[in-house]
């Protein structure tokens, strides 16, 4: 064997045990080895010409679009000496941008809502002071700048930033009892909004909604409180946090629209109409500063109404309705135009998401967009040139493109190039906007571009995680569709495991989330534990469900009054599929999901008995009667209308059909999906002497993280997995 030969073996040799490199479960949960950099926090100057970044939680930097230099440096921590703040959480500048509200020692209260300390930076006297004593929420500027509108114990407040005169113009809040200007803790979580006030154009006026939740029933966590390290000594009674939680078919809080006259100190009631079980899900003000905006909803969610109120006296009138078999969505997308003579929503009623234009007479301009395709983003209208911009799901429901079109609806232009999911971010004036692209296989690219399309240039581009990638032997997600027995077409993807061979049979695990309108199947970059599990020797399926989006309504609202049905139908004939396939061993599948997968794969388990041996369900809905009320009965409506819809095909009964082994998890302060589901459905299990496995994570709210959590949960999942399958 000659020299070169040698060479050659020991060159082969070496980048081959380098492909072969294996990662472990804390790359992902721990250590970020595959996580795609991104570009975060960039807030667009009123401008359009340059942009500003929170650097370390210290500084406010700007930078031009055009060339990425950095500008200026806005605000600097450090220079301030300010012993009160620690560190920047976040920042709003006042419409003339010469103020900035500072946010700092944020606590998280729910999903969205969370406390602060709030300081006042002004730009030109290079003062910062407080906002005010304690901690607040929601602080938000008036339109000139010149006062500050905030939310504290259940109030509302409004600070002169001239004269540092603090007024209450709220009095009756209480907390589980009256919230003046932020919503209750069903409004936030489905509705998602967490500022139930908003100044008026003029800054003359602020309207909120009053929130009566007194004869909401309450819901008791347990919190534990632990090891007190100085004592060195558990604590020895746990607290109990209540809050107003509404379940399906029970009482909601009772919501009320006003308008407080800052002049006249006067409030005004808005009328509402007569019924008060029903939803007012969003206020806004039009480009008239008299004039206030508010959505109306029927408690099924069937019934969209869109009225105008007179902030003098509070009188509404119908401008705009949708009525829908089902239901209809509530989003932000309504935007009043400037000329005070046209709005613009997005609605479902063709059968598609597209966008609409309608005067404010309440009549139908056009419809902007058409298509058997969904507009999957509004990204806002440019009232100079005529031009919506929009994400949409044209190409096929597993991408997405970034399109501009004229007032019209005739001319469509293609911002985005790369096949694969792209979203963007434009700046004010719609001069430049940032997109952000990523593909099966590829990480997040972050580019600038201008108006038209063309590239300006890259911001990120992962280019040290493309590389990294390159070390190790990364198993490929691979898309494929079937057609299930009652010919539904299903889309998903699967991954084999590292070096797969064809004349095996491997165990497999079918992953979901599969609820109304959610997609688990799209072309984008995605590393996490299914990674690791396929590394392992598994094959990972994951597949979208009917009720799922990017199909259109009639795919995602088929569910309707029957959720959990055909969801469960079509992932059992995935198993089935799945075990047709010569490498997988038909008796080694196993399913795992969370949340309203967590219900899903516990159905599974159930329902689909023979088909799955072995399945994890973490935070699981096990009977939509423990959930709460906006979200069930838009789906089912109340279960004194529709009990078979919450019966029939509830996990928790159907336990008794358990079969293979079956692992629980649940965090003990899950405020959304609550505990109750996890060990009610263990009890039930139980008393059909079903053996089965729970693990319970203190204190740990619906996303189980914290400190080492996650890498103990997938380890766990990952050794029962193993264990079983």
């Amino acid at each position: 064997m000659n020299k070169l030969t040698l060479l050659l073996l020991a060159f082969l040799c070496v980048f081959g045990v380098q492909a072969q490199k294996s990662f472990q479960l804390e790359d992902i949960t721990n250590k970020g080895t595959f996580y795609a950099r991104s570009v975060y926090g960039l807030r667009s100057m009123k401008s359009g010409a340059s942009y500003t970044v929170l650097k370390q939680g210290q500084k406010i930097e700007q930078y031009a679009y055009a060339t990425g230099e950095m500008e200026e440096v806005i605000f600097d921590l450090k220079a301030l000496s300010k012993e009160d703040i620690k560190r920047i959480d976040g920042y709003q500048f006042s419409a003339d941008e010469r103020k900035i509200l500072i946010t700092t020692n944020r606590e998280d209260i729910y999903r969205h809502s969370f406390s602060a300390e709030f300081f006042v930076y002004d730009r030109d006297k290079k003062t910062l002071e407080k906002l005010s004593e304690g901690r607040q929420q929601l602080a938000d500027f008036s339109p000139s700048g010149e006062m500050v509108c905030f939310f504290r114990k259940n109030n509302l407040f409004v600070k002169d930033l001239k004269s540092g005169k603090e007024t209450q113009f709220t009095f009756d809040g209480k907390y589980n009892h009256i919230i003046n200007g932020a919503p209750d803790w069903v409004y936030e979580e489905e509705f998602s909004f967490w500022q139930a006030y908003q100044w008026s154009p003029d800054g003359k006026r602020i309207a909120y909604m009053r929130f009566d939740e007194s004869e909401v029933k309450q819901f008791n966590m347990t919190v534990f409180k632990g090891m007190n390290p100085e004592k060195k000594a558990n604590a020895l009674y746990p607290e109990n946090y209540t809050f107003k939680y509404p379940k399906a078919g029970e009482k909601n809080s009772v919501v009320s629209v006003h308008v407080y006259d800052l002049e006249s100190k006067k409030t005004t009631t808005v009328d509402v109409g007569e019924e008060s079980d029903q939803y007012i899900p969003r206020i806004k003000w039009t480009q008239d500063p008299k004039v206030l905006s508010l959505v109306r909803m029927n408690r099924h969610q069937n019934h969209y109404e869109l009225l105008l109120a007179n902030a003098d006296n509070g009188q509404t009138n119908l401008l705009y309705e949708e009525k829908n078999k089902a239901w209809v969505d509530v989003n932000d997308d309504l935007t009043f135009l400037k000329d005070n003579k046209h709005f613009i929503v997005t609605s479902e009623k063709s059968g598609f998401n597209h966008i609409y234009l309608y005067n404010m007479d309440g009549e139908l301009v056009r419809q902007v967009t058409k298509g058997d395709w969904e507009v999957s983003k509004y990204l806002g209208y440019d009232e100079d040139k005529k031009l919506f911009y929009y994400q949409a799901a044209a190409v096929s429901p597993l991408q997405r493109e970034i399109y501009s079109i004229d007032i019209k609806g005739k001319k469509t232009h293609k911002l985005s190039e790369q096949e694969g999911t792209n979203s963007a971010n434009f700046s004010k004036g719609f001069k430049y906007f940032i997109n952000y692209y990523s593909a099966n296989g590829v990480p997040t690219v972050v580019t600038l571009h201008n108006a038209i399309g063309k590239l300006i240039r890259t911001l990120e581009d992962n280019k040290d995680l493309k590389k990294r990638l390159q070390e190790y032997e990364i198993p490929k997600r691979e898309f494929f569709s079937f057609e299930t027995s009652e010919g539904v077409k299903l889309n998903a993807w699967m991954m084999k495991p590292v070096g797969f061979d064809k004349n095996k049979e491997y165990p497999a695990l079918l992953h979901f989330y599969g609820g109304p309108g959610s997609q688990k199947v799209l072309d984008r970059y995605q590393f996490d534990w299914l990674e690791y599990l396929a590394q392992e020797g598994f094959v990972v399926v994951v597949v979208d469900n009917r009720g799922t989006g990017g199909r259109g309504e009639a795919f995602k609202k088929c569910t309707y009054m029957q959720i959990q049905n055909l969801e469960a139908i079509d992932l059992i004939e995935t198993g089935k599929y799945m075990a047709k396939q010569s490498f997988i061993a038909a008796d080694k599948i196993g399913v795992y999901g969370w949340s309203f997968g967590g219900q899903m794969s516990s159905l599974c388990m159930f329902r689909g008995a023979d088909v799955f041996a072995a399945g994890i369900a973490v935070a699981p809905v096990t009977t939509y009667r423990y959930y709460d009320s906006i979200y069930s009965e838009r789906y089912l409506r109340t279960p004194q209308e529709n009990p078979e819809g919450y019966d029939d095909y509830a996990p928790i009964n159907f336990a008794d059909q358990l079969k293979g082994k079956f692992l629980l998890i649940h965090g003990t302060s899950d405020d959304n999906v609550h505990v109750q589901n996890t060990l009610e459905l263990s009890e039930v299990l139980v008393q059909h002497n079903k053996k089965f496995e729970m693990f319970l994570y203190t204190n740990r709210n619906h996303g189980i993280y914290g400190g080492q959590t996650r890498l103990h949960l997938f380890t766990k999942m990952v050794d029962f997995l193993k264990e079983n399958l």
